[in-house]
């Protein structure tokens, strides 16, 4: 489970204001990538917090509200579908990672960033936390955040293209989304780029 050990750690080296990062969807083959940046008040509790790839949806959901309301700052960016094409996924979610940190209403210390890839051009003192949403609680606070709010656009995205079943995989590649693009072609949320081996 996480905890704020990490965020303590730094708090103890003269850091305040400590920022959890994460994104979710760089997977798919279908709609934006999505990135969350959050400010927590340090050792407040949250009950159930975790990794969002942990969580039922009903409690990400949950959780999602309790965040908002506790944080001190958060924010929510897209990649859009477009500079995913054009940038490649990676440096799309950069892209999406910096909007969320340079836009929170409370400017960050330190960053503690999801993954093994520092993004380009980050303006703040940073590092990275392999697996840092099962460490850190900022970022676990954000993977729920980035996970629910993509979520929340596919179903929506879902009413618009019902043919492809967004509802259920939220444009991940199962067996029924490679079906339904089989049956259907593509549309316009569809990440060419993930899907050259399809068409």
């Amino acid at each position: 489970m996480p905890d704020f050990a990490l965020e303590n750690g730094l708090i103890e080296k003269g850091y305040k204001n400590i920022c959890g990062v994460d994104e979710a969807g760089r997977g798919p083959l279908a709609g934006p990538v999505c990135a969350a940046a959050v400010i927590l008040p340090i050792d407040t509790v949250i009950d159930g917090l975790n990794d969002s790839k942990k969580l039922s949806e009903k409690k990400r959901e949950q959780l999602f509200d309790v965040i908002i309301d506790k944080a001190i700052a958060f924010s929510i960016c897209y990649g859009t579908l477009e500079e995913i094409e054009k940038f490649n996924i990676l440096n799309a979610t950069f892209l999406a990672m910096n909007r969320c940190i340079e836009s929170l209403k409370v400017t960050p210390d330190y960053c503690l960033i999801d993954g093994n890839r520092v993004p380009k051009d980050i303006k703040f003192p940073c590092e990275t936390v392999v697996k840092g949403d099962s460490k850190s609680c900022s970022i676990a606070a954000a993977s729920i955040l980035a996970k629910v709010t993509r979520d929340r656009l596919m179903l929506e995205y879902d009413k618009k293209y019902p043919e492809y079943g967004f509802a259920k995989h939220k444009g991940y590649g199962t067996k029924l989304h490679y079906e339904a693009i089989k049956e259907n072609g593509v549309c316009e949320i569809h990440r060419l780029s993930f899907l050259k081996n399809v068409l």
